[in-house]
């Protein structure tokens, strides 16, 4: 069994949340990370579960550099794959990570959605333990 986080990032926020995902994860099952500009999407198929990590832009917008990933999910046949989104925001914005609502209604309608994380603005030492409990959740859906 495989897992893929794919993520953008523009601060290094959402990457470092990434890696600690990662981290979790790995002691579980294989997991790759990407990009979401190097993830190859026509290999999502080859992977059992899918994390995807975005910020969010202007006032609650999904990154231009994410809605390739975002639409090809649309419109592909994906019901079988678990997934997962987590990104990273700033509270000082009305639609606090608002990229990762927009992520999670869609993958709602079109996979298995198993879990949502949202962290304020850079990951803590405290943050460690919801992306374990995160990765324990997504582990129990496969």
């Amino acid at each position: 069994m495989k897992a893929a986080i794919t993520y953008a990032t523009k601060t290094s926020n959402t990457e470092e949340l990434a890696l600690e995902l990662r981290e979790s994860l790995s002691r579980h099952i294989h997991t790759d990370i990407y990009l979401v500009e190097r993830f190859p999407l026509s290999q999502l198929n080859d992977y059992e579960m899918v994390i995807i990590g975005t910020y969010t832009w202007g006032m609650g917008e999904i990154p231009h550099e994410m809605m390739p990933l975002y639409k090809w999910i649309e419109r592909e046949d994906v019901n079988h794959l678990t997934t997962a989104v987590f990104g990273t925001g700033d509270r000082f914005y009305p639609n606090f990570c608002g990229a990762v609502d927009e992520f999670r209604d869609m993958l709602y309608v079109h996979t298995n959605l198993a879990a949502t994380l949202k962290v304020e603005l850079s990951p803590q030492s405290s943050d460690r333990k919801k992306c374990e409990k995160f990765a324990d959740i997504l582990m129990n859906r496969i």
